[in-house]
């Protein structure tokens, strides 16, 4: 079905998109790293534990570590070669984690067939719960939270919707515009097989409308399906966040706290639905992954990339730097995260490489608060940043829990139209920290 409403949430704001460098470049598949670096946490959760030895050869798609716990995921070789060093190495989030190096033999062999299965939709649903979970699927979107998790509600929160999210909100990303419009029926196929797991006759592919090209695409094919409602987003960040998407699909809010289960709700990103399908039509480990290359790069790309791939050769593969480079961001401006080294690797959830010019990271003096409030009126979660952030400065952090600090999603609306150059972020992230560490303490 084609629903006709444009469809949005209270808040936000508007970023420059900065999406026409490769909004319309096809998905590029890069050549093989003579290298990789795996890291064995990916996931939101527990480390996953390693199952090869320094020494092991081993073949793409075979499992190099298994889960630690429920909330855990599997690790797979991308390549096929040798374990050449078992170490912690720097991670895409900030610290060094352990990970497997695996050194490519060059003829990239695969550990299994990976045959269609022309009659997956008759496998039972704890059949394709065990391939989306030995496949190690993890969300898409940058979150990583392990796939088979969240086809697992709690019997007091049945679960009615499945959303899928294809707004994309993050300026310069168009991963997910371009699987959309090249592998849209793996899309809807994935689609499908969660809402088969989750019991569910209702679901909705949201497409923000900068995207007209994959609404109309994803229009046709399900012009004629009951069960499954195309819609519209208003262009405004960050649409794609769970709890505003989920309002916007449904008019339901989540409570503080709480997790979309808490209104009947799963939501999963496009790039997820893709990988899901590949999991269970052909029982495919989930080892590469689409990345935008984008910003101050000679030729901007989006790109199918190993994972485990080192950004350096990703950056260095669209032709280098274009300028001085003054941040090199793991993910979208708005909420991705500033690399201290090129040596860090591709991993699940690393959706880009935006690479911002010397000339646009700019110093801003930071200011007091002037109190303006135009920080609470584009916070998407109703939250008084400019409050939270007083408390933070005076080490309340009473005050700081009770104005709901913690419900905040650190999606730097608030920093973005702060016009005192504040450091909203990093003061909320402090904040947060000493909140945790404080309740840790009356726990004692």
């Amino acid at each position: 079905m084609i629903s006709a409403i444009k469809r949005t949430f209270k808040g936000g704001v508007h970023p420059p998109d900065c999406k026409s460098s490769t909004a319309h470049k096809p998905i590029e598949v890069m050549p093989l790293s003579s290298r990789v670096v795996i890291p064995l946490q990916q996931h939101i959760g527990r480390i996953s534990e390693p199952v090869v030895q320094v020494g092991d050869t081993v073949l793409r798609g075979q499992p190099i570590s298994k889960a630690g716990g429920l909330v855990s995921s599997p690790a797979h070789a991308s390549i096929s070669g040798t374990v050449t060093l078992m170490e912690s190495f720097p991670h895409p989030v900030g610290q060094s984690v352990p990970a497997v190096v695996i050194e490519s033999d060059g003829l990239d062999k695969g550990y299994q067939s990976y045959k269609y299965d022309d009659n997956y939709m008759d496998l039972s649903v704890e059949e394709m719960k065990a391939r989306i979970t030995d496949a190690g699927i993890t969300g898409m979107g940058g979150a990583t939270f392990p796939t088979h998790v969240k086809l697992m509600p709690p019997p007091d929160s049945p679960i009615d919707t499945v959303i899928l999210n294809g707004a994309e909100c993050e300026p310069y990303l168009t991963s997910d515009h371009r699987l959309m419009l090249e592998n849209t029926e793996d899309i809807i196929n994935g689609l499908r097989i969660l809402m088969k797991i989750l019991n569910v006759k209702s679901g909705f592919v949201a497409i923000e409308d900068n995207k007209p090209d994959a609404i109309e695409k994803f229009s046709a094919l399900l012009k004629d399906d009951p069960y499954i409602t195309v819609f519209s987003l208003e262009m405004k960040y960050p649409q794609g966040a769970e709890k505003q998407l989920i309002y916007a699909a449904t008019k339901r809010s989540v409570p503080a706290g709480k997790l979309p289960m808490a209104v009947g709700c799963v939501v999963q990103n496009v790039s997820t639905a893709k990988v899901v399908y590949d999991a269970v039509a052909a029982q495919r480990p989930l080892i590469k992954r689409v990345v935008t290359v984008a910003g101050a790069v000679k030729d901007p790309k989006n790109l199918l990339v190993r994972i485990g791939t080192p950004i350096k050769e990703v950056i260095d593969y669209c032709g280098g730097f274009s300028e001085e480079p003054g941040k090199v961001i793991m993910g979208g401006p708005m909420m991705g995260i500033a690399q201290f080294t090129l040596d860090v690797p591709i991993i699940k959830g690393s959706s880009g490489i935006v690479v911002l010019g010397r000339q646009d990271v700019k110093e801003i003096e930071m200011q007091a608060c002037i109190s303006c409030a135009r920080c609470a009126d584009v916070c998407p979660m109703n939250l008084m940043p400019l409050f939270l952030a007083g408390y933070i400065e005076n080490a309340r952090w009473d005050l700081a829990r009770e104005a709901g600090i913690m419900n905040c999603m650190e999606c730097g609306s608030c920093a973005f139209v702060c016009s005192g150059g504040r450091s909203m972020m990093h003061l909320i992230r402090y904040g947060k920290f000493m909140v945790q560490e404080m309740e840790k303490a009356e726990k004692k």
